[in-house]
């Protein structure tokens, strides 16, 4: 070895050894802090794993109780929640950690005044809920966290004003502060994407213009008036005269200066006297984020003015010409058959005397549609024709009833067949079966993909129990292409798509969102596990079941896996192998590293129910792990990136 090679040998674990040490300092750094944090809360048994011999944080495992780990090892948050803390919260030994970025105190017993949040610049989320924490929050007590989404203060006991710094937090999307004494006037939010609830306090007077769009229900119990509630609003008086009457009076002039404007074209131009009517056009804003075709806008508009010239509005709508006509005294008459309540409302199978039975779907969750709008979005997917899509036969508007009436699927939902009590003797879904439905659910998705461009989420809602099967058990993809049209607060709590990590961790969903409900789906294809993550009402961030897969292949390719419902055969194996390969690509957390639609839908269409001699892999004798001829380079190479997660 040369001096040159030596010297930078040399160089390189000096720089080692400097690393090391700094991160040596900067874990008992960590430790002293969240050690004397430790110290100023009472009732603190749950946090007794806090050693300090140990590092809070190994990269991403959590060692420590309540603490909650970045990538780089560092302390980025706490989430101690439900055990019964009280005493005070000491946001000066927080404000040392350098990066901390949320706290959740939730579910506890804290008294007195709100811990200064104001102190921790960085902060993004502040989860106060269900103590006895009380007082004014003082006007400033935000000021200055720009980086601040999620304030979280609901069922305390806080009194005074809401702060007015809250509406300087342009990123803010979520605001709970319900349950609690504040009065006063609502101060005027304007961020676009925001969702509050001001239930139950005593707040008075009019809600701003910019909360308008909320739900109803995030105002109730307070003497507030004005949309979204059907409480008008009285004539101002005193301090607001002023302002309305200068309002009134430009608007008064601006609308005689528009009366003068049309008098004078109308003198100065002649109508036109020939038999055409003026066909209406629509201006392409340069600007225009769904790249929507001239052709495809006019139809639209086409359409809306259809809707409003349409002497059936009130009545059953049909999207289809290729089905049955019939109403509402038809649909009464039938025999119905209650299929289920899911989250946007139940569905019943209705038999009508001389036609096939149709699903009616009661939505719950759609009165900040209007009509126009939803008469317009359903009659585009009405005209949508895949093998395997549900098809929707019609649909009823009212403004506080919503059906939608689709086909019926005589074997159920994927969901019945995976989780639901068999019959004795009836056989699950073998490995053909499932493999001829995942390419099917594929294929849907690739054409919803294909159909609503200007979607990010095409789908949206893609589950086990939002694929049904007809009689020969090909896959029928259901409740699709609904975002635009459910409400939106509704829809953050309970769609899939708002599940995925993209919209837990940064507030957005992506045109791979649905690749991530795939592989989600495909995972619970193979293992016959349910997502538990799905049942919880709000975010999901990570699923139980891609977390459990992943925790087994981490140890050795194990055939207890997969779902011993799928009647494995000796030479299938390698091709569920390869799926399992997909499913986890497809539900990859960092949206970049995620496979995209057209790949995963290229992946599972080479897929077989039987795989070569070439590809064959074998369980061991006792069947409960893969032999090591199993492993091909690719696939050891997967299951070493799968560790590294």
């Amino acid at each position: 070895m040369g001096s040159k090679d030596g010297l930078y040998w040399c160089m390189l674990l000096v720089v080692h050894i400097l690393v090391s040490f700094t991160m040596l300092l900067s874990d008992a750094s960590e430790i002293t802090s969240l050690m004397t944090f430790k110290a100023s809360l009472v009732n603190a048994e749950a946090l007794n794993d806090w050693d300090p011999n140990v590092a809070p944080c190994n990269l991403t495992k959590v060692n420590w109780k309540g603490v909650m780990c970045g990538k780089d090892g560092s302390v980025f948050g706490l989430r101690l929640e439900n055990m019964g803390l009280n005493g005070s919260i000491d946001m000066d030994t927080l404000a040392g950690l350098p990066g901390i970025r949320t706290l959740s105190f939730a579910n506890n017993s804290f008294q007195g005044a709100i811990p200064d949040v104001s102190k921790i610049g960085m902060l993004r989320g502040i989860y106060l809920s269900n103590n006895n924490f009380s007082g004014v929050i003082r006007d400033d007590m935000f000021s200055g966290l720009k980086w601040m989404r999620r304030v979280e203060l609901q069922n305390n006991k806080f009194t005074g004003r809401i702060p007015r710094s809250l509406t300087g937090l342009n990123i803010l999307v979520d605001l709970k502060m319900q349950d609690n004494g504040f009065e006063g006037e609502i101060p005027d939010f304007e961020q676009k994407s925001l969702t509050v609830n001001f239930a139950n306090n005593k707040l008075s007077g009019p809600i701003p213009q910019g909360l308008k769009d909320q739900n109803p229900s995030s105002f109730a119990g307070n003497k507030v008036c004005g949309q979204p509630l059907t409480t008008p609003c009285r004539i101002p008086t005193g301090k607001h005269i002023h302002k309305t009457l200068i309002v009134a009076v430009v608007t008064i002039l601006g609308v005689l200066v528009i009366i003068g404007m049309v008098l004078l074209i109308c003198q100065t131009r002649r109508r036109p006297t020939n038999g055409y009517k003026n066909q209406q056009t629509i201006k392409l804003s340069k600007n225009n984020p769904y790249k929507t075709s001239k052709k495809e806008l006019q139809m639209h508009s086409d359409e809306e003015d259809n809707y409003k010239r349409s002497p059936n509005s009130g009545r059953l709508q049909f999207v289809r010409n290729d089905r049955q006509r019939f109403d509402l005294p038809d649909l009464l008459r039938a025999s119905a058959e209650v299929l289920g309540g899911g989250s946007f409302g139940s569905s019943y199978k209705a038999a009508l005397n001389d036609g096939p039975a149709v699903v009616v779907k009661r939505f719950k969750e759609m009165n900040n549609v209007r009509k126009e709008e939803f008469y317009v979005h359903l009659t585009r997917l009405g005209r949508f024709s895949h093998p395997n899509l549900l098809p929707i036969v019609a649909f009823y508007y009212k403004k506080d009833e919503k059906l939608l009436i689709t086909d019926y699927a005589q074997n159920g939902s994927l969901a019945s067949h995976l989780h639901g009590k068999r019959k004795p003797n009836e056989p699950g879904l073998d490995w053909p079966a499932r493999l001829n439905i995942i390419k099917g659910v594929a294929q849907g998705l690739n054409y919803l993909y294909k159909q609503l461009p200007h979607l990010s989420i095409p789908h949206g809602h893609l589950k086990s129990s939002n694929v049904l099967l007809d009689k020969v058990f090909n896959p029928l993809l259901a409740d699709y292409a609904l975002v635009p049209i459910i409400n939106k607060h509704h829809a953050r709590e309970f769609m899939v798509a708002y599940k995925s990590p993209e919209y837990a961790y940064h507030d957005r969903t992506t045109n791979k969102t649905d690749v991530w409900c795939l592989g989600i789906l495909i995972l619970e294809m193979l293992t016959g596990k349910f997502p538990a993550n799905y049942l919880k009402q709000g975010k999901g961030g990570s699923s139980d079941l891609e977390t459990w897969v992943n925790s087994v292949v981490r140890e050795e390719w194990t055939g207890e896996v997969f779902d011993k419902e799928m009647k494995v055969t000796r030479n299938c194996e390698g091709e569920m192998l390869k799926l399992l390969k997909i499913g986890m690509c497809c539900c990859e957390w960092n949206v970049e590293s995620r496979w995209d639609l057209k790949m995963a839908v290229e992946k599972i269409e080479e897929l077989k129910e039987k795989g070569s001699d070439e590809e064959y892999s074998s369980f061991t004798s006792d069947g409960d792990s893969y032999s090591s001829r199993a492993m091909t380079d690719d696939d050891l190479s997967f299951s070493k990136s799968v560790v590294k997660r």
